[in-house]
């Protein structure tokens, strides 16, 4: 017969393997980091750094945005269309009325598309797989017609220039508005109530709402945090490349599903924080920055983040029936 563990053991028992979860990360991207050095010297020069900090930026904000739908319960695969459409738009708008006229009509995008997701899904309750499949098709085609299906290179200098580019005490500003994101994300979860309850209806959605949550309003902020941050990727992205296009990174809605749960968060809801967004989010940065290094090809690259989103959603079942 076992003998019975007292509560404080117990509790100490949790807190050690709570810690010894927290670390293996952290120590998997040092090794990789090692690991890179040793295959290219050159991963550890202060221009690919820097240059690899800018890369992040995008994926990393759009994982901000997919980190809330997962919380939620949810996922959003509209998300690179959603870019893709705020970037057009604003870099036309850029054209006529000025760049805060084009940035503006960027975030208003972002944010008007998440909401009618998010109304559709909490509204008439329907699959959130289905309802942002739909809203991908319909912001793909927004962003193809207004552009005519080609790149729009009519972007001011100076809007390129200073959020592509320029930088405050050594990194670039891209940089900052990506961890500006991602500290606001980890603000919104940790220290309001729109983050509890999101947590909230992601673990038991029927519970959060005999609980007094106003289930539907939070699932429409939800979708209008999303959209948020596809267009404030937009706004980096656009700046960066120098132009608005139609089909822009179409494969990173998918890139941030495996970030967001190979970091740790739940695919199931309920479970997950921005610092492991950023966990998930730095090891496949550092992949391709590799990869890219060392000459490997894209379609090789393409299979390795295949497999990579395997690999997160085997883990994130190992995860569960561990929590079980």
């Amino acid at each position: 017969m076992t003998p019975a563990v007292s509560p404080p053991i117990a509790a100490l028992i949790a807190a050690v393997r709570r810690r010894r979860k927290d670390t293996v990360l952290p120590l998997l991207i040092v090794a990789i980091a090692l690991i890179a050095g040793f295959i290219e010297p050159r991963f550890w020069t202060v221009d690919n750094l820097v240059n690899l900090a800018r890369q992040m930026v995008p994926l990393l904000i759009i994982s901000v945005g997919q980190a809330f739908a997962l919380i939620s319960g949810g996922l959003d695969l509209a998300l690179a269309a959603v870019m893709s459409l705020s970037g057009v738009a604003g870099t036309l708008a850029m054209k006529h009325s000025g760049i805060a006229a084009g940035i503006s009509l960027m975030i208003a995008i972002g944010i008007v598309a998440g909401l009618l997701s998010g109304a559709i899904i909490a509204y008439f309750r329907t699959t959130p797989l289905v309802v942002t499949l739909g809203m991908l098709s319909v912001a793909q085609a927004g962003a193809l017609i207004l552009s005519n299906g080609t790149p729009i290179y009519d972007v001011p200098a100076e809007y390129s220039q200073f959020v592509g580019f320029d930088s405050f005490v050594g990194v670039p500003w891209s940089v900052w508005i990506g961890a500006a994101t991602a500290l606001a994300g980890w603000f919104l979860l940790r220290h309001t109530i729109f983050g509890r309850y999101v947590y909230a209806i992601g673990s038991n959605e029927s519970a959060a709402m005999k609980s007094g949550v106003d289930v539907r309003l939070y699932k429409m902020l939800v979708y209008a945090v999303s959209g948020l941050c596809a267009a404030v990727a937009a706004v980096v992205l656009t700046a960066w490349v120098g132009s608005a296009q139609p089909i822009a990174a179409p494969d990173i809605t998918l890139q941030s599903l495996a970030a967001v749960i190979l970091g740790g968060v739940a695919l199931t809801g309920g479970r997950g924080s921005m610092l492991q967004v950023i966990y998930g989010v730095t090891m496949l940065s550092m992949l391709s920055n590799v990869m890219n290094m060392i000459g490997v090809s894209a379609y090789y690259q393409t299979l390795v983040i295949g497999l990579v989103i395997i690999l997160a959603v085997v883990l994130d079942r190992l995860r569960l029936n561990e929590s079980d």
